[in-house]
């Protein structure tokens, strides 16, 4: 066989592209009509009218779908069980398509012209086999704009940690990520979209900074009330201070404490000198170490063992 298949590469509409592709693949079978002899046994319509025809073709379909299934169910295996994409998903699908009708178009039994219904139920079939393949394929197409949108998520959320850069500009990054791996992914001329995982992505980025931002403005807020509330601490202290000095005239920057405990009793004296006071205390507190010191311990004298003293000097 010299024929060689024309490939379809289109960017018509979806509807234009039918009437199109019609076209094309009928002129394929003349030019393979005219150029051998076919091999298929559905190549002339047997007798019987149009039952028989749209058997015939129904015959050819189902052999093709059952072909193409095959590549198909690799690629599932690929998106759905290992959650990965393929960067040529688009083209691959588009080629499988085609490839398809254009094996129904040579394979299928030629249109006979005493029939008017059989124009029809060729252009009936051709559409049944392509929206019978579109279909799970349009399904690891959606699998597929979910992964990539939430690799480009990730991608905003680790972006959006870094003191480089900005919330903006992580959000223009994700999202030229996802555009240009989803526009990959899709199948030319036809009605394959991924503007809502696009829109998806988008409204879930601004929730996040939208929430980020209210977390900033909290701590704002509260950082604020703090520095509010320790300013006012600090003036309270001072006009504390100043009418010290008003009632007690300048304080002495010492401060000075003492404590003793009178020997053989349970008598403790503490005395303290304070911003210019005085206070002494006598307190009854029992010695608990007394049993481990013997006799008199060491109450027998001032010592280091009774006598206690701190100094806190302020400048």
């Amino acid at each position: 066989r010299n024929f060689t298949p024309i490939v379809f590469h289109h960017t018509y509409s979806h509807h234009a592209r039918k009437m199109v592709l019609r076209i094309v693949l009928l002129t394929s079978v003349a030019v393979s009509c005219l150029a051998f002899k076919p091999s298929s046994s559905w190549a002339v319509v047997p007798r019987g009218g149009d039952s028989v025809f749209t058997g015939a073709c129904d015959d050819v379909k189902n052999s093709i779908i059952d072909k193409a299934n095959k590549q198909i169910e690799d690629m599932r295996r690929t998106i759905i069980d290992e959650s990965e994409t393929l960067p040529t998903f688009g083209q691959t699908a588009d080629t499988i398509c085609n490839s398809a009708l254009e094996e129904f178009a040579l394979s299928a039994p030629i249109v006979p012209s005493e029939s008017p219904q059989a124009a029809s139920t060729y252009d009936k079939k051709l559409e049944e086999l392509e929206s019978t393949l579109d279909a799970p394929l349009h399904v690891l197409y959606l699998k597929q704009l979910a992964i990539i949108r939430e690799k480009a998520l990730q991608g905003y959320r680790a972006a959006g940690k870094g003191v480089d850069t900005s919330d903006y500009d992580a959000m223009l990054q994700a999202d030229a990520l996802f555009t240009r791996e989803a526009g990959a992914l899709t199948r030319d001329g036809s009605d394959w979209s991924y503007a809502g995982e696009r829109s998806h992505l988008q409204a879930i980025m601004n929730d996040v900074a939208s929430t980020k931002k209210k977390l900033i403005d909290v701590q704002l807020k509260n950082s604020e009330k703090q520095s509010t509330a320790m300013a006012f601490l600090q003036q309270q202290q001072q006009m504390i201070q100043q009418l010290q000095q008003q009632l007690y005239g300048q304080s002495s920057p010492w401060n000075v404490g003492m404590a003793y405990r009178i020997p053989d009793t349970n008598f403790n004296l503490q005395g303290s000198y304070q911003s210019g006071r005085t206070n002494l205390q006598l307190s009854c507190v029992p010695d608990e170490y007394a049993p481990m010191l013997g006799a008199n311990g060491f109450t027998s004298g001032v010592g280091p063992g009774n006598l206690g003293l701190s100094l806190n000097l302020s400048l």
